[in-house]
């Protein structure tokens, strides 16, 4: 059976975690990283050197890097529908993929740090707003492309909303002003309906 490593709100871990419910792929999870601990030990970093989470051992294979996960068990397991066979949605799916690693999170990521797990008093104003703007600035380009697709890559749901989705819920679950970026909203409900993406991705935030 598959073995994931990794805590549940962990924002790529959740990666993961929706990719097997779309793709009805079994899997034994073990805590690890944050309060848990166990990524420092020599036993995780001989499978897992960076020591960070989430980390998969599938029959004897390990890998370790979220999006390179989802890629693993979307192309075993859901080869045509989340792996998609045609080469030019693949790579949209795959430029979206690379898109929310390099840009989006980023962005995002000081303002949900500030804003769920810094205290109050320990914030800083400036980032926090600086970090709302960079994200701003990197959904209108995501808005502008949803403006001809349901999905990321096209019509079709692929791994490369799975894998900017589960910010995406990070974003739109924080207690923050949004602007309005209609085709963004359109897209986030559209998987917010998928019961995957319910019990994989939107966890309350912490």
């Amino acid at each position: 059976m598959l073995v994931i490593w990794g805590r549940a709100n962990s924002v790529n871990v959740q990666k993961v975690l929706w990719c097997c419910r779309e793709a009805h792929v079994d899997y034994e999870r073990k805590e690890a990283g944050g309060a848990f601990g166990i990524v420092n030990t020599p036993e995780y970093r001989s499978r897992n050197p960076n020591g960070l989470v989430p980390t998969i051992e599938d029959d004897g294979f390990v890998l370790w890097e979220s999006n390179a996960i989802v890629r693993y068990l979307a192309a075993k397991h859901a080869a045509g529908t989340l792996y998609p066979t045609n080469a030019e949605t693949r790579a949209r799916a795959d430029q979206w993929m690379d898109w929310s690693v390099s840009t989006f999170w980023p962005a995002l990521r000081p303002l949900f740090l500030g804003l769920v797990r810094t205290a109050p008093e320990q914030r800083d104003q400036r980032t926090l707003d600086a970090s709302h703007a960079s994200t701003v600035t990197a959904l209108q380009v995501l808005d502008t492309s949803l403006a001809g697709n349901a999905f990321v890559a096209g019509d079709a749901f692929t791994m490369g909303d799975i894998a900017l989705g589960c910010g995406i819920w990070r974003w739109m679950a924080l207690p923050i002003e949004r602007p309005a970026l209609a085709n963004v909203q359109r897209w986030f409900e559209s998987l917010a309906t998928r019961p995957a993406y319910r019990e994989g991705g939107m966890h309350p935030l912490t």
